[in-house]
């Protein structure tokens, strides 16, 4: 495998080496999506707009470099395990922190989540065998409210934020492939892929 790419992988152009950024995330359906975007809001107004990055609205729970020319096959694969997994309901509750400057909404059960990253896994051959880096999984997948926050926004929001109550719940219906060239970069779609449902 190219060190110098596994040591580079997290930062800047992965273009210049031929590869993408790919992101695996869930999205939470439009009427609780609107719930979020409401609270990214109340966030800006609150610690003002200028000192807060607001999240894209989606739950991230794996990331990893590819050659575009390997999107055939990664969505194959991808669909293949769709096609099996069944649909799952995720519930949000309340808000955390990650140090050292993120507040997030949290995910009361991750365990629909960790199932889907065991099969998830397979991937990891694949990519590998492709002299690219391994797969990488979030080891807690949240949903961003706000990141990047200098650090005593970070600090008076997590106080804040630990008095306030966030419930909502919401039918998991597909996986979305994500793709970027460089971290800074807008994300775009690659595939989107149902869930079985139950018969």
């Amino acid at each position: 495998m190219n060190t110098t790419l596994t040591k580079q992988s997290t930062f800047f152009h992965w273009d210049s080496y031929g590869m993408m950024e790919y992101l695996v995330v869930l999205y939470t359906g439009r009427q609780v999506l609107q719930k979020v975007l409401n609270e990214k809001a109340a966030f800006c107004q609150l610690y003002g707009e200028r000192l807060v990055n607001i999240t894209d609205s989606y739950i991230n729970i794996a990331n990893f470099l590819a050659k575009e020319a390997m999107e055939e096959t990664l969505t194959r694969w991808i669909t293949n395990i769709c096609n099996k997994h069944q649909r799952f309901q995720l519930s949000l509750n309340n808000y955390g922190g990650l140090p050292p400057d993120t507040i997030y909404l949290r995910i009361q059960d991750l365990s629909p989540i960790c199932g889907l990253i065991n099969q998830l896994k397979i991937l990891d051959d694949f990519i590998m065998a492709s002299d690219c880096p391994p797969l990488k999984f979030l080891p807690k997948p949240h949903l961003p409210l706000a990141k990047k926050l200098p650090m005593d926004i970070y600090d008076k929001a997590l106080k804040d934020y630990s008095q306030k109550d966030f419930h909502e719940s919401f039918m998991v219906e597909e996986l979305v492939l994500l793709k970027r060239s460089h971290q800074f970069d807008a994300s775009t779609t690659v595939n989107k892929f149902r869930f079985a449902h139950k018969s």
